[in-house]
């Protein structure tokens, strides 16, 4: 794993609170826009020994809240759950961003009460995210992974990065149909900065306004319980 630094917080639901990140290499996906594609290709620029990381926090008592685990995907690693117990056990909240792709490891960590928060990445129709996103993918697994969220996460949000042609209003309807009620849903702008298919960084036809964005928000918005833009 690799630490991060710090960040105003990502539990939506602690607003003002300071959290910490853990970046976790590695990802069984290829999403072409992924911003952290070193990440996901299972490198590690700065690692930091998992002793270091806890003496960090254990200094940091009383003035970091949480901890937010990302990637690459974390539920991929061996590691996860245990590092998870040894924060909880410091007294920190944790929010996990996930792809959804291991509802069986997700479901322990939320029944262990390991987890604050769950931010899950819905990038297209469930049933299309071969060959463009993975060369293997269960749908089966993502929908289990969504009704484990609504069912038993503490407090969760579900997201897409609105990338053309894998979002369109026909494809976000088949999404919101299957997080129907869901308390909140966030609409992501697509970001150039760094891509893991480089050759998209300048293709500015791939990414929709934010008037089009605010048009999906219109549209989500009969759907789930809140949905904002981001």
């Amino acid at each position: 794993m690799i630490f991060g630094g710090l960040q105003k917080s990502s539990l939506i639901d602690y607003p003002g609170k300071i959290s910490c990140i853990i970046f976790m290499a590695g990802c069984n996906f290829h999403c072409p826009y992924c911003h952290n594609p070193e990440l996901a290709g299972g490198q590690l620029p700065q690692p930091i020994p998992e002793e270091k990381f806890f003496n960090f926090l254990a200094g940091r008592k009383g003035l970091l809240d949480g901890v937010v685990i990302t990637g690459g995907e974390p539920s991929l690693s061996p590691e996860l759950a245990g590092i998870c117990e040894k924060i909880k056990q410091m007294g920190y909240l944790i929010k996990l961003d996930t792809n959804g792709s291991q509802p069986l490891i997700l479901k322990q960590l939320i029944n262990n009460g390991l987890l604050d928060y769950v931010a899950l990445d819905i990038k297209t129709d469930p049933a299309a995210y071969v060959p463009i996103l993975a060369k293997k993918h269960t749908p089966a697994d993502l929908l289990n992974t969504i009704k484990i969220i609504m069912e038993s996460a503490p407090a969760y949000e579900f997201r897409t990065t609105c990338f053309k042609p894998l979002i369109n209003e026909s494809i976000l309807k088949i999404i919101l149909n299957i997080i129907d009620g869901a308390k909140l849903y966030v609409l992501q702008q697509l970001q150039f900065e760094k891509m893991l298919n480089q050759s998209l960084m300048n293709r500015k036809d791939l990414r929709y306004s934010f008037d089009q964005l605010y048009w999906f928000k219109k549209i989500s918005e009969q759907f789930v319980q809140k949905c904002t833009v981001r």
